[in-house]
């Protein structure tokens, strides 16, 4: 049986099952964390079969069939809903890939993918992400036009000269800046644009001190012409009643303060908003990990059965589900894409710790590819020391 109609059809014909008892039948199927309730038509479906001139033996093995199915099947309307869903997807994420993240982003939370997740994917399939700015940004993300450099044309006088050309792009929305409430959000909706100075901005949003500092700390101001820490010094001067800044002198200016690099940037980005359109965590990593062994995603995928490896993600999901007789299967991501791991039990079992916690992760294991589909067989799992890394990401879990 593919389909909960055809195991009830399977119990009117065969058991000489009454309709209400068939859909009662599927019923207690469809309770498959209550396993007793399929076992109480065990007796009577298999004595009916006999009845009716089946064999023990045979009847005994469609019995099984029926129960092994309550642990996966669904009626034939869902699988058709599910079809659908699943092309239209597919379709949009194919033709209108901007459209598709933008819509993803604003139904959060949902799905499998963390936000991140899904921007990164978007970026490698050429989707440009804008980040949060005080003078673009709604509350929920929104496309816009914007201009991207193509390859230089030579020109006979001017040399190569830079060609532009327009493209949609998703700008991340402040429903994304940790700490910012419904009442903020009521205020950041109706500010009029342009903003031309935190002070400006201070003034017509009227957001308190602690908002305007989480806007600060995800770089909602960088478009202002300054940078985050200056604009963190600058917020507490600009919010009325706010305990202003210390200074070395009266009227002295904003002090010098270092501009962040930009994997700062990024790792900022994630303490504040858990995402970043600036890039990805593991890209400044990448140069390291290459001088010292490590395959990334793409090489990864490219690599021979059998073939051992050594690689290093972040974290984004942990599954364990309860057919797999205990094995557990991560999904690592790295600037180039995801790697999937597979634990036994017997592994799971020497690295349990780091397998649940570790929200970066390096692995040594062995490559399995069939028809496509790559895994690596976990063999050692370890936490990698590294003096900066990604921080603050969280994997999705499933059990």
């Amino acid at each position: 049986p593919i389909f909960q109609e055809q195991v009830m059809k399977l119990a009117v014909e065969s058991a000489g099952y009454t309709p209400g008892e068939s859909d009662q039948l599927r019923r207690d199927m469809a309770a498959w964390r209550s396993s007793g309730r399929i076992e109480a038509h065990h007796d009577r479906f298999v004595q009916r079969m006999i009845d009716r001139g089946i064999s023990e033996e045979f009847a005994e093995r469609v019995f099984s069939q029926i129960r092994g199915f309550g642990e996966y099947g669904f009626p034939e309307s869902h699988a058709a809903s599910f079809a659908l869903l699943a092309y239209v997807t597919s379709w949009l994420k194919c033709h209108h890939p901007e459209a598709f993240l933008c819509g993803m982003l604003n139904a959060q939370p949902m799905g499998f993918y963390a936000p991140a997740t899904l921007i990164e994917d978007a970026a490698r399939h050429a989707v440009i992400t804008l980040p949060i700015d005080v003078n673009h940004s709604k509350w929920d993300c929104t496309l816009e036009t914007t201009e991207v450099a193509t390859e230089a044309n030579a020109n006979a006088s001017l040399g190569p000269v830079a060609c532009f050309r327009s493209v949609l792009a998703v700008r991340m929305g402040y429903r994304y800046v940790k700490g910012l409430s419904s009442r903020d959000r009521e205020r950041l909706e109706i500010v009029p644009h342009p903003v031309r100075s935190i002070e400006d901005f201070a003034r017509k949003s009227q957001l308190s001190l602690n908002a305007m500092i989480s806007l600060a700390e995800a770089g909602a101001f960088d478009s202002l012409g300054m940078t985050r820490r200056e604009a963190l010094w600058r917020v507490r001067a600009a919010v009325p009643g706010a305990r202003a800044p210390m200074r070395t002198e009266p009227g002295s200016k904003t002090p010098a303060l270092r501009a962040l690099t930009l994997p700062e940037q990024v790792l900022w980005d994630y303490r504040a908003s858990q995402h970043s359109a600036r890039g990805h965590p593991m890209s400044p990593l990448r140069p390291w990990l290459a001088q010292h062994g490590f395959a990334s995603a793409s090489e990864v995928r490219e690599l021979a059965h059998g073939r051992r490896v050594e690689c290093m993600g972040l974290v984004i999901c942990r599954q364990r589900p309860g057919t797999a007789t205990g094995v557990v299967f991560l999904t690592l991501e790295d600037e180039q894409g995801f790697v999937n791991i597979v634990v036994w039990t017997n592994v799971f079992d020497r690295y349990q710790r780091t397998v649940r916690t570790a929200s970066l992760l390096g692995v040594r294991g062995k490559v399995q590819s069939a028809d496509g589909v790559v895994h690596v067989i976990a063999e050692e799992l370890y936490i990698p020391e590294l003096s900066v890394g990604p921080l603050d990401h969280r994997s999705r879990d499933f059990h």
